[in-house]
């Protein structure tokens, strides 16, 4: 009878595929299911590149720790053949064994990574590491829920149909370890002849990332406060009052470039003839029903952000805290996920959800009780669906008692906005009004509440600040009451926290001109991913490039130094677009890997000749 094997990427998807297919016998690091299908699992990346060691000869002397030595001569580091080791860790090698038995067995194997090139690449180089010659076939789900799981157990296809993914994923990492492997030993070497033993660690994505922190730095200690003025009036209709702004005309003078009055001499003129006026006339009027749909689910990125500013939490803090209320508690999904997004199947299993959360935590009892089930809001939406779903709380129900004060904050962030999808949209009334005072023009916009919907449940969220501005007609006549000028000065831009750094490193195209490369980093979701930014922050820091002041992140000065000798482009980011870029050719077979890595390659090979030519 045919032995057939699933190899999942980790073990919640291995669980799930169980459940489907049904268990006969539990074994050590596998389950043996109906019509003789094993299930086993990986923790992530089993293997690892071998460090530089094992590609240099042998005949190197070594250090104290037993390492080789770093020598200018034996750069670059080019490995003809790549070598992948077990990580160093009892669980992945016992878990290793166990899958080398069921291969030595399988008449098939079912490759269940994630559907992305790193999920492709998990698995295959398992099978290529024990020389696996047999069939492969393809598993492809993104969410854990029995419907996806059944529904892609009758979609399998030839995994060959995925090569490009996991030549793609295997381009990036060998890059990778190019470029971090090299440059960090030739400018750390570079170094050492002025005298200074220091460690110059560069790499695609935490070389940019310090770069981002470090110019925010400077762009706060450069700032230079702009003194500006604004007028407002306040004007009434005989019941109301109401404020409104003063809106330069073209061609106004006084204004710098973004149009701000910084003329105090026009400043003074403008007030002296509005303080004469009596009335203003109504220019235009509009009021309208606009409404604000509920906010999407939290990726690991938002979930980052929002813990970061509410509570100070490190980004490091709400990847573990996330990680343990899946692992742990089950309580919330897959934490690394880059997706806002729920799959259509999911809505049918809300009321579980609900109930789950409603026994974990009574105080939102009250708001799950107002919930309609039969509001389906945008979120759930299969075409969204990346890899992985939003990050939400499961059907599980827990003992609160059990949770951590990070583990309750975090949770109860995580069931709030999965209670808003069963909530209306925001409704209110949006206004807008156009005023003349002395051929000048003043405009003021008001919003009012007609119905809070989902912003009863997100009571703390900040609402648009609500001014009630009257019914009004065009050409009517109001009174004005006063004229008021300000001056005010610009603000430095805000320090970056943890959250906001996760943010920055995920739109990352903001910080970058070139159209093309700011195209890719958008499409491709930034620098770093949701499994590997926190990590490497916490790796800047434990370097000590980065350091934390309150909520706040910045550079050291170790860091600020990092970064003068660093080549511009490795701290550009545009460096990961530009990889991308011929990654995608790579995964649709347009380009060679080799081809790729001999790009990378050239310049390496270029930095280091730079680096150490003669003066």
């Amino acid at each position: 009878m045919t032995i057939k094997v699933f190899i999942a990427e980790k073990p919640s998807v291995a669980k799930a595929i169980i459940n489907e297919l049904g268990t006969v016998k539990k074994l050590n690091g596998a389950v043996l299911c109906k019509n003789n299908i094993y299930v086993t699992w990986c923790f992530g990346h089993l293997l690892e590149q071998a460090e530089p060691d094992a590609y240099l000869p042998e005949d190197i002397p070594v250090g104290k720790k037993g390492n080789k030595i770093w020598r200018v001569q034996d750069l670059p580091i080019f490995p003809q053949k790549w070598i992948l080791q077990p990580k160093k860790d009892k669980g992945v090698k016992a878990q290793l064994k166990v899958i080398k038995d069921l291969l030595t067995k399988a008449d098939i194997v079912v490759n269940a990574g994630d559907p992305d090139r790193e999920g492709q690449l998990l698995v295959d180089e398992i099978l290529e590491h024990f020389k696996y010659k047999k069939t492969v076939q393809r598993f492809l789900v993104s969410a854990q829920d029995s419907a996806s799981i059944r529904k892609s157990l009758t979609k399998i296809e030839p995994n060959s149909k995925y090569e490009g993914m996991k030549l793609a994923a295997l381009g990036r990492s060998r890059a990778d370890w190019l470029l971090g492997m090299n440059l960090t030993r030739a400018l750390t070497l570079k170094k050492a002849l002025s005298g200074e033993r220091t460690l110059i660690a560069v790499g695609r994505v935490q070389t940019p990332t310090l770069s981002l922190v470090a110019k925010r730095d400077q762009d706060i200690r450069n700032f230079k406060p702009i003194p500006f003025f604004t007028i407002k009036c306040t004007v009434s209709n005989g019941s109301t009052d109401f404020s409104a702004s003063w809106i330069p005309k073209n061609g106004q003078s006084g204004l710098d470039e973004e149009r701000r009055l910084i003329d105090g001499t026009v400043a003074k003129s403008l007030i002296c003839r509005f303080q004469n006026q009596k009335t203003a006339k109504v220019l235009s009027f509009s009021k309208e029903i606009k409404q604000k749909t509920q906010p999407k689910v939290f990726s690991l990125a938002d979930i980052q952000l929002e813990a970061s500013s509410k509570y100070g939490f490190s980004a490091q803090e709400t990847l573990d805290t996330c990680q343990s209320l899946y692992e742990t508690h089950k309580l919330a999904s897959y934490p690394r996920s880059d997706c806002q997004y729920l799959p259509e199947s999911q809505w049918e299993e809300s009321k579980t959800v609900l109930t789950a959360i409603a026994k974990t935590l009574p105080k939102f009892l009250p708001l799950i009780r107002q919930c309609n089930l039969q509001i389906k809001s945008s979120v759930w939406n299969d075409k969204k669906i990346s890899a992985h779903h939003g990050i939400i709380p499961t059907g599980q129900a827990g003992s609160l008692e059990k949770l951590s004060d990070k583990e309750q904050k975090i949770y109860e962030l995580l069931c709030l906005r999965y209670i808003c999808q069963f909530y209306p949209p925001y409704k209110f009334y949006s206004t807008n009004v156009s005023l003349a005072v002395e051929n000048e023009t003043f405009c003021a916009k008001g919003t009012t509440t007609i119905s809070p919907g989902w912003k009863a449940v997100i009571a703390q969220e900040k609402n648009e600040k609500e001014e009630e501005i009257p019914l009004l007609q065009e050409g009517q006549q109001l009174t004005l009451k006063d004229v008021k000028l300000q001056q005010e000065k610009t603000k430095a831009p805000p320090a970056f926290t943890e959250g906001t750094l996760i943010a920055a490193m995920e739109n990352i195209h903001n910080a970058v001109e070139d159209p093309k490369d700011k195209k890719l980093l958008k499409d491709g979701d930034g620098i770093g991913t949701p499994a590997t930014r926190a990590a490497i922050i916490t790796e800047l820091k434990r370097k000590g490039y980065l350091e934390t002041t309150g909520k706040q992140i910045h550079a050291t000065a170790l860091g600020q130094q990092l970064l003068t000798v660093v080549p511009p482009l490795i701290k550009n980011p545009a460096l990961t677009a530009r990889f991308e870029r011929v990654l995608k050719q790579v995964e649709n077979k347009e380009v060679l890997l080799e081809q790729f890595l001999e790009i990378q390659k050239k310049f390496i090979r270029q930095e280091i000749a730079s680096l150490f030519k003669k003066e």
